[in-house]
């Protein structure tokens, strides 16, 4: 289900017919630049291009300009269509007579583009930068030829810094509850992941009895990502 705001001049709030036949959550306002300020969060943004082409049209191209990040769909009349061009800046139109499987199916692959062009989550902290995308790490510039569980497991520490796991949480977190091995292929892989970041093996530090962390020390940069499960 998606969450969609509507902009529109209507006062009936029927902009979208066949949107009452779906589970979509949607919410109208008023369609006048300054109500975006206090607008509700939402998955897609469909402008009313109905009634009035050129204020539509130019409601689109502010929205652009502001750097929306959801798609921007245009709801619009058949005789109206011959007036879109490119620059309006909009993702996709729907035809105000569309049926509930057609707008259905506008919706999803409009936020589903959005969601693949989506940039791969990073991870930057103590001078370690991980990007997720291409499963590559580096430390100060320096790649590190890691292999697929030490990049997992460095990735995992660096994502909840300071914060400290046992032998046991980091199995299940990078090795899977399926794992079977023992809590010494935590140990032996935290060897390898230190001897290859060198000078900066301390940045995976040993909490005696209890297991380990990634250490922030003061002066060192914030640590800036996507989120991650925790």
């Amino acid at each position: 289900m998606a969450q969609l705001l509507i902009l529109t001049s209507a006062v009936d709030n029927d902009v979208l017919p066949a949107l009452a036949l779906l589970s979509h959550s949607t919410r109208y306002i008023p369609a006048q630049p300054d109500q975006l300020i206090t607008a509700p969060d939402s998955d897609l943004i469909l402008v009313d291009a109905r009634l009035n082409l050129m204020a539509a049209k130019a409601l689109c191209q502010i929205l652009r300009t502001t750097g929306i990040s959801v798609p921007l769909l245009l709801v619009i009349t058949e005789g109206g269509l011959t007036a879109v061009s490119p620059d309006w800046g909009v993702d996709d139109v729907i035809l105000d007579s569309a049926g509930p499987a057609e707008v259905d199916a506008r919706v999803r692959l409009a936020a589903g583009r959005i969601a693949r062009n989506e940039p791969a989550p990073t991870i930057r902290a103590a001078g370690v930068v991980i990007d997720e995308g291409n499963y590559s790490a580096k430390v100060h510039g320096t790649p590190l030829d890691l292999t697929y569980k030490e990049f997992e497991l460095l990735r995992f520490l660096a994502a909840h810094p300071s914060r400290v796991f046992t032998r046991e949480q980091l199995l299940s977190e990078v090795w899977g509850y399926d794992y079977f091995g023992g809590t010494r292929t935590v140990d032996v892989h935290v060897r390898r992941l230190r001897a290859k970041l060198g000078d900066q093996e301390s940045l995976i530090g040993t909490v005696r009895n209890v297991g380990y962390r990634f250490n922030i020390y003061e002066g060192d940069d914030e640590r800036v990502s996507h989120p991650l499960p925790s």
